[in-house]
């Protein structure tokens, strides 16, 4: 391979092996190849923003995404978040919605999310790059077979998280999850298209008290 990946070292400790497997060669072989030659978002230096925000031992919370925005100035790395000077997506508002609903306060409405990232909370797509304009344009290069990994280790070598599953998607790729030493809360995806089941799931309160029936500091939502 050439130069290495440039992730947290708390994460390229875990993840090292993946980067040397032919699958990941290819898929940054691809991934350069897109960046040369088509409008592609995240910013390179954001693709993998999630894990350098939230390192692996600081991790409480995953929530996981699918593609990255492919509007311009939108994905910023962190699933479900945009730049600060990005209106809120729709269903970024129907989390916001759903969190002071559930909590019976006001929310931070500020789009980027990295306050979330930097309190343990790992904001990961399973898609981590996307071609402008064309959703899901970088899905089945490679970049599911990766962030299966990030799941698996944290799944494996972690205790007491909580990952919050929104939609059949994200359902699917935390189905191996071990229920028996994690919190799994699963609901509808908070799309306009699905919201009016995502409502009411009070994800961020029993997420809140999980942390705190383990010791752990809540998360200020």
């Amino acid at each position: 391979m050439s130069k290495p990946v440039r992730i947290d070292p708390s994460w390229s400790q875990r993840l090292g092996a993946e980067f040397e497997q032919p699958y990941f060669a290819a898929l940054r072989s691809f991934v350069r190849d897109e960046y040369a030659s088509h409008r592609i978002f995240p910013p390179a230096a954001s693709i993998f923003r999630a894990f350098d925000e939230c390192p692996f031992d600081k991790v409480k919370v995953v929530i996981l995404g699918q593609d990255p925005y492919h509007g311009a100035g939108q994905a910023n790395g962190l699933c479900f978040a945009v730049n600060p000077d990005i209106p809120a997506p729709p269903s970024l508002q129907n989390i916001f919605k759903e969190i002071e609903s559930d909590l019976g306060h006001p929310a931070s409405r500020d789009p980027d999310l990295s306050r979330w990232a930097r309190q343990g909370v790992l904001l990961l797509n399973a898609t981590l790059t996307v071609r402008e304009g064309l959703a899901g344009s970088h899905q089945g290069k490679g970049w599911e077979q990766f962030t299966d990994a990030a799941v698996r280790v944290l799944n494996a070598e972690r205790e007491g998280l909580v990952f919050m599953l929104w939609g059949n998607y994200a359902r699917r790729k935390g189905a191996s999850i071990d229920r028996s030493r994690h919190l799994v809360l699963e609901s509808a995806h908070p799309s306009p298209l699905s919201a009016q089941r995502f409502f009411g799931c009070r994800h961020f309160s029993k997420a809140n008290a999980w942390l705190a029936a383990h010791g752990e500091t809540p998360i200020e939502w």
